[in-house]
């Protein structure tokens, strides 16, 4: 029987009056991608040190493969990567002196830390250079290096693009689908809801300290209910819209550029009623809800429509 990479059963954590999380539950399977989002103080970085055994729970249940994080054996510690959101390492090591230090610090070989580097974009001559002279996306990659050390089981991410332009950026999704690939479970803490949306298997939304929304982004549109917007450019607008379905209020956008929201259950039919006559049509473009959508929805309260 395959066990969850990762449990978390009614999970609350205090600190003193402050109740950081209050009743959270979610599974991480094996080689799964998941993004956790919330705004600042919803508890993202609490439920990260918890799984990390960084701190323990004030109730309920962590198992990380299979173990208790917090007292569980060192071995499964082993299998964890960590990439905090501020990465500061010592300015006066080098970048492979860092990755040796961690490497011992891990109990794993630091024989691939020059693979490592060069896998993050690093090179081989930044890799003998003091951390001092790396700019803040150097710094980056080295923190998204050490993470990967001992071939990590379970890899926590927190705002791991931070300082990374965007080809670097494409350069990290390209390592996670490849770790992922592997059997991997990676869990990102990221605000760029923007570039999770093709590359996250699943969305957690947190708020207050508990889940408000966990689930693919199509389980969400399905619980959101908010409307798609279609936008079409027709090659004759008079008379447009008097006839379609009645259901739905065109708006002239542009030259002959027309724009509406449709409800869900109403997409198909006016798709089929507006494309009946294809000649008619210059362009058509469909724009199903985003994350950003989505996440302004729940965090506001938003819950499943009839």
């Amino acid at each position: 029987m395959t066990h969850p990479t990762v449990l978390l059963s009614g999970v609350a954590k205090r600190y003193g009056a402050v109740q950081a999380v209050t009743d959270v539950s979610f599974v991480l399977n094996e080689g799964e991608t998941v993004a956790l989002v919330g705004h600042n103080g919803a508890g993202k970085t609490t439920l990260i040190k918890l799984m990390l055994g960084l701190i323990r729970p004030s109730a309920g249940k962590i198992a990380v493969m299979g173990e208790d994080p917090a007292i569980g054996d060192f071995s499964v510690r082993q299998r964890l990567g960590y990439l905090p959101e501020s990465v500061a390492f010592h300015m006066a090591l080098t970048g492979r002196e860092t990755l040796a230090f961690y490497a011992r610090l891990k109990r794993v070989a630091a024989s691939n830390s020059l693979d490592l580097l060069e896998r993050v974009g690093l090179s081989a001559a930044a890799a003998d250079r003091p951390v001092r002279t790396y700019s803040k996306g150097m710094r980056q990659r080295l923190g998204l290096a050490q993470a990967l050390l001992g071939e990590p089981r379970l890899l926590l991410l927190d705002e791991p693009t931070s300082g990374l332009d965007p080809a670097l950026r494409r350069r990290f999704y390209d390592l996670l689908s490849e770790l992922r690939s592997k059997g991997t479970t990676i869990l990102l803490s990221s605000h760029a809801l923007t570039e999770l949306e093709d590359r996250a298997d699943r969305v957690l939304i947190v708020n207050d300290g508990v889940t408000i929304a966990d689930g693919t982004l199509d389980d969400l549109r399905a619980l959101a209910r908010l409307p798609t917007r279609i936008s079409l450019k027709v090659h004759n607008s008079a008379g447009f819209g008097s006839s379609e379905n009645a259901k739905v209020a065109w708006k002239l956008t542009g030259n002959a550029t027309f724009e509406a929201d449709v409800a869900m259950e109403d997409k198909i039919a006016l798709l089929k009623e507006v494309t009946a006559n294809p000649g008619d049509i210059a362009t058509l473009h469909i724009t199903e809800p985003t994350l950003d959508d989505l996440y302004a929805h729940f965090l506001n309260g938003g819950r499943a429509r009839a």
